[in-house]
């Protein structure tokens, strides 16, 4: 696609000019048709979605992190992807980071130009001090934008492993980038309105990649959230059942594992199903990078 040509995300379909015309009904029928063609176009970008994955786990496996960076929508969902990785993984809250342009006043309010400020993404990047270790995704769904082009421009300097995240091929986003994922999702319904059918095959990209990085580096047990934190009463009682499925322990033993090692529900599966106690358990796990799998094969003593 070249600079000047118009991004399918932003051309305008003739034969919806009338939907302020169209009853509710039709209209809402219109929008979520077109919403059910996004997770096709994404399973096409599995393999470029795999390759990421398996290559940021690697480079976060030695300590490094995960970078999202984006404009208006697109990086709300990436700062919103970030900070639902510690209650979801016990992350720390810099592991996976979202940047977008205009700083966090722009995840609740417009920033107007903060999309074209090529130095913001510079600042905000070089602010990270990023490493070869670390992993940057730019997000946008025209491909073009300049923050993300910029970010990734600037984390690739640094020796970051860098990727491109658009919803239109060809993009200049995934051509800066070391690896590029390319979502067409084609016009928008409201023509241009990228918050539609591009944010949520945006939403979905990322699920993919934070969820699957997570499993590679041993934030979960089979598909329970045992590395979850449990800093409230919804999240104490899911932790109570976690472990009650991976140990198949009865209420009263899981209440007493939890006790032991502080409501950490990974160590508490390792107490009941390696039959150790907790500064066992968590020796244990400190031997294998939280790897509860490898942890159950270790010798006790």
């Amino acid at each position: 696609m070249t600079q000047d040509a118009v991004p399918a995300t932003e051309t305008v379909r003739a034969d919806w000019a009338g939907i302020d015309r169209l009853p509710t009904l039709d209209l809402l029928h219109l929008m979520n048709a077109e919403d059910r063609t996004v997770p096709a176009a994404v399973a096409g970008q599995l393999a470029a979605i795999a390759a990421v994955v398996d290559a940021a786990a690697a480079r976060m496996a030695r300590g490094g992190r995960l970078v999202y960076a984006g404009a208006g929508t697109a990086g709300r969902l990436g700062v919103l992807d970030a900070a639902e990785c510690p209650p979801t993984f016990g992350t720390d809250p810099g592991l996976v980071v979202g940047l977008i342009a205009g700083g966090r006043t722009a995840v609740t309010e417009a920033v107007e130009g903060a999309e074209d400020r090529t130095d913001l993404a510079e600042a905000d990047v070089a602010a990270l001090g990023l490493t070869p270790a670390d992993t940057l995704v730019g997000v946008s769904a025209s491909g073009r934008t300049p923050y993300p082009l910029a970010a990734v421009r600037a984390a690739r300097a640094a020796g970051a492993l860098t990727v491109g995240l658009a919803c239109n091929r060809g993009s200049a986003l995934a051509a800066a980038a070391d690896l590029g994922i390319e979502v067409e999702v084609g016009p928008e319904v409201l023509a241009g309105s990228t918050r539609l059918k591009a944010g949520t095959a945006q939403k979905l990209v990322l699920n993919l990649l934070s969820t699957a990085v997570m499993v590679r580096l041993g934030r979960t047990y089979g598909n329970l959230m045992v590395d979850l934190r449990a800093t409230n009463a919804k999240l104490r009682d899911r932790a109570r059942r976690i472990v009650a499925e991976a140990t198949g322990a009865d209420e009263e033993a899981v209440r007493r594992a939890l006790a032991a090692t502080d409501g950490r529900a990974k160590d508490a599966v390792l107490v009941l199903l390696a039959d150790v106690d907790a500064p066992t358990a968590a020796r244990l796990l400190a031997a294998t990078a939280g790897r509860l799998r490898d942890a159950l094969e270790l010798p006790r003593e």
